[in-house]
């Protein structure tokens, strides 16, 4: 999303069309994207990873770049690096491509070169369904039924780690931590929600390492949520039953935003710890998170910060964001 037009997507000097994107009501579990195309198939990106749409532009190579990597172009004066997603997603006719979606992603500005990018669609998560388990290496987190199509969202930030080690590096790299602490930790239930299976499995397995060994995670808010009113439902202090929940921002059947306003809505759930833990931190998905209460917000892939935060609320509660 252009930083100087926040409520619109521009194509060039055209816009797709006017958008209210981070405007959208909070906790409405509705979100929009970009639609666009590569090989006859139909794809979708969420608007507000998107800065704006250019047409195809020159590129200077990169030696050693990853092979998904045409090269770097340059806008506003800055230099992005551009991929290949047709190449990616290993499609033969790339030479049709004449768009690039230019997007920040976990604080990270990157370029995607598409065929036809055509307009904005506003959809419920609730009406996008998990993608199919079609294989290990599917890209593919969510499909959205339109009336004479079938629209499939990609798991941009599963190609941007592909890309860039350093992705994978944060999400798997914590502090040690004393035994008195790992203790602690080994005691405290965290329930996460996170679409993308490949982060979600790395998320997983870095709070065990650390020492969080009562961890459920969920691949959508929903089943989240249905899992948080079993929990409520039981005797005693609700610590007793659920420590933290960690969730991200856009899932499929429900976003972290409408899980975050559920929880914060309930009873016995509304003073648990809840930390949105999403590429989508950005000034104004922060000042919507803080509408909705979240006690802390935090940019993939930073899950050194992650387990920081979450001892912040084991050895001593506060709100932050980072």
């Amino acid at each position: 999303m252009a930083k100087d037009n926040k409520d619109k997507v521009r194509k060039g000097p055209e816009t797709l069309g006017d958008s209210k994107g981070i405007l959208l009501e909070s906790g409405t579990n509705e979100f929009e994207i970009v639609e666009f195309s590569i090989g006859g198939v139909n794809y979708g990106i969420n608007v507000a990873k998107v800065r704006e749409v250019i047409q195809r532009t020159p590129v200077t190579a990169m030696p050693q770049a990853h092979p998904y990597i045409d090269g770097l172009f340059t806008l506003r004066g800055k230099a992005i690096p551009l991929v290949n997603l047709p190449r990616c997603l290993n499609v033969t006719n790339g030479e049709d491509a004449k768009n690039i979606i230019v997007t920040e992603i976990n604080n990270y500005d990157i370029g995607f070169l598409v065929e036809n990018v055509s307009r904005i669609h506003r959809i419920s998560w609730k009406d996008m369904e998990p993608s199919p388990e079609v294989g290990d290496q599917s890209r593919v987190v969510g499909i959205i039924k339109m009336p004479d199509r079938i629209v499939l969202l990609l798991d941009f930030e599963t190609i941007i780690a592909e890309i860039n080690p350093e992705i994978n590096a944060k999400l798997t790299t914590v502090a040690d931590a004393g035994s008195d602490v790992r203790v602690v930790r080994g005691d405290v239930h965290v329930v996460v929600a996170e679409d993308s299976p490949m982060l979600r499995d790395l998320l997983v397995s870095t709070l065990h390492d650390s020492g969080y060994r009562f961890v459920r995670d969920f691949g959508n808010g929903q089943d989240a949520w249905e899992y948080l009113q079993g929990l409520a439902s039981k005797d005693g202090e609700i610590s007793e039953h659920v420590g933290i929940v960690v969730s991200d921002v856009e899932m499929p059947k429900m976003d972290g935003h409408r899980l975050l306003k559920l929880v914060r809505n309930n009873d016995r759930l509304r003073n648990v710890p809840f930390v949105l833990f999403s590429s989508l931190i950005n000034e104004e998905m922060r000042l919507k998170g803080e509408e909705l209460g979240a006690s802390a917000q935090i940019s993939k892939p930073e899950i050194g910060q992650l387990i920081d935060l979450l001892d912040s609320f084991i050895f001593g509660k506060k709100s932050v964001n980072i």
